[in-house]
């Protein structure tokens, strides 16, 4: 886990302010994007964060304070709103869920122990000088759906670490850690079965595997982080992200963990299994994926095992096409909110077209799929074409 700055400096570097000034070092002022919710860096942050980075976005939270992310200049505008939405992700009410049917407490208490996240330039390579209070994470971990990073998924140059960090910025300031140097969080109770569950794999060689990692669990032992790097593994896997990966055919997390995909974490640690199950993670995400401007071709959201990114996005179900790049669509068997570009847009089903429902009503086109666990209930807005097994329909 990346080092996390006490939350007693923290505490004392930030206040509270739904009314936030902003300001921003002259040399370091890049392209702010109001429609984007990319600001500049607010001066009530204080000058640690004004000099050290150009761009600003927040999550704000039931109590109407915020959760900071700033940016430093070779951040795209797009991997900002990719880990805001995927802080938003881990922040959405999961109805129905044991400890996530109302996550405001952990939101608010995530603001009120001054979580930032830092997204800085480069690679955790020990090169970048900026040293600030905060979650880091870096350039080249911050995929973007469709961007050539996110379809190549070449772990060793751009591994997807944005889940696992924003998880740590989450599980740290906001769930909360139990032992010593731990932090007060929201949710004690759930943290008591990720606790339990890490016991039970680290003695089970269910995670912290491999002899050469012995040093490193001993370290996290020394500063209590064996919690959250072991749920950072469960979660990577259970999202997908580490099915595409070459380096070992059953293990993720470089070999750390023992499951490398929502099944075999079913099978092979039945307690991360029900750590997942229904109790604070939804199953699938929940945010609206804005597809790179610059992706041409068929965005996969079905699982092709030829394809190593959809190991991930076949557990998106909400997207958004970017630019002008005529693009196709292959749905999956969940409920999808499609939005096309400004190209000519083919949304891709599976069947034929006697098999599925065709309605039309106020610019959004429903497509419903008769058969269960196929293609689901589709809405479908700016798109141009639908294409099924035994015919291609113009809208």
């Amino acid at each position: 886990m990346k080092v996390i700055i006490g939350l007693a400096i923290a505490l004392a570097l930030l206040a509270c302010s739904k009314e936030e000034s902003t300001a921003v070092e002259p040399q370091l002022t890049g392209k702010l994007d109001a429609e984007l919710g990319i600001e500049a860096v607010p001066s009530s942050m204080g000058r640690q964060y004004t000099k050290n980075f150009n761009r600003h976005t927040k999550v704000t939270t039931p109590d109407g304070c915020a959760i900071h992310i700033v940016a430093q200049s070779n951040i795209t505008n797009e991997q900002i709103v990719r880990c805001r939405s995927i802080l938003e992700h881990y922040l959405r009410n999961y109805p129905g869920s044991k400890y996530g049917s109302d996550k405001s407490a952990v939101a608010n208490k995530m603001a009120a122990n001054k979580a930032v996240l830092t997204l800085l330039n480069g690679s955790d390579d020990g090169k970048n000088p900026v040293e600030v209070d905060g979650q880091p994470l870096y350039e080249n971990e911050i995929q973007v759906e469709g961007h050539a990073w996110y379809v190549n998924q070449d772990y060793n140059k751009h591994r997807d670490a944005a889940f696992e960090e924003i998880l740590h910025l989450v599980h740290d300031y906001g769930i909360g850690i139990d032992g010593s140097n731990g932090s007060s969080g929201a949710a004690p109770e759930f943290q008591a079965e990720i606790r339990a569950a890490q016991k039970n794999a680290l003695t089970n060689k269910i995670w912290g595997l491999e002899s050469e990692n012995a040093a490193w669990i001993k370290e996290l032992t020394k500063e209590n982080s064996l919690s959250q790097e072991y749920l950072a593994s469960v979660v990577d896997s259970y999202y997908g992200l580490w099915g595409a990966w070459k380096g070992n055919a059953t293990q993720g997390m470089w070999g750390i963990y023992q499951a490398k995909n929502r099944d075999e974490i079913a099978t092979e640690d039945p307690m991360g299994h029900e750590v997942m199950n229904n109790k604070f993670f939804h199953p699938y995400l929940t945010y609206n994926a804005r597809i790179d401007a610059g992706f041409t071709g068929t965005f996969s959201l079905k699982f092709d095992v030829s394809l190593p990114y959809s190991y991930h996005s076949r557990y998106l179900k909400d997207i958004t096409l970017l630019g002008d790049k005529d693009t196709n669509v292959r749905v999956n068997e969940l409920d999808n909110n499609i939005t096309g570009n400004a190209g000519v847009n083919t949304i891709i089903f599976s069947g034929n077209k006697a098999e599925y429902t065709i309605t039309n009503g106020d610019g959004v086109i429903t497509v419903k799929d008769y058969t269960a666990n196929r293609d689901g209930e589709n809405s479908l807005r700016k798109v141009e074409k639908l294409q099924f097994a035994d015919e291609v329909v113009s809208l």
